[in-house]
């Protein structure tokens, strides 16, 4: 299963929309969490619902973010307001450096980049990587973010 999702993973194309302007957003992380306390920070069960912003601070700062972007289309119900680097591995929550929005439709949609947040959540708290790579490596490239982390993983694994 694992592989085959690995190899699904790898022939999806990206499109323009699946990564964020890095001079909008260029990431931005939680001062309150480092290496030496994720035990007591995101990797605490739930810990990252009592940091995440509002709806209505998310839903205005949409709005405004799908006009710096340029999209054509602006309907706010056709994108999700994502973190570039995930609360779950120390993206800060509510700066809008850290938040783009990212089309629902596309080849690397909202959901792929959640099941890359879990990834690398599990790795960071099980220790297998560190919290400064993964963070680094999602902002540069979240899609090749992806795919490094997935051999990463799938090697791991495979090597217990």
């Amino acid at each position: 299963m694992l592989l085959a999702s690995l190899a699904l993973a790898f022939s999806f194309p990206a499109w323009a929309s699946d990564l964020p302007d890095p001079v909008l957003t260029q990431g931005a992380t939680n001062l309150n969490v480092a290496q030496e306390n994720i035990q007591q920070t995101v990797c605490v069960k739930g810990y990252t619902k009592t940091i995440r912003p509002p709806a209505h601070f998310t839903n205005k700062l949409k709005k405004r973010q799908l006009c710096e972007y340029g999209y054509t289309d602006t309907n706010p119900k056709y994108y999700e307001e994502v973190h570039l680097t995930p609360p779950s591995i120390g993206g800060n929550p509510s700066d809008p450096r850290n938040l783009w929005p990212k089309p629902r439709i596309s080849a690397w949609d909202a959901g792929k980049k959640d099941q890359l947040k879990f990834v690398t959540y599990r790795m960071v708290c099980a220790q297998e990587i560190s919290f400064a790579e993964v963070q680094q490596a999602m902002a540069i490239n979240l899609i090749e973010a992806w795919k490094k982390l997935c051999i990463l993983r799938v090697s791991f694994l495979l090597s217990l």
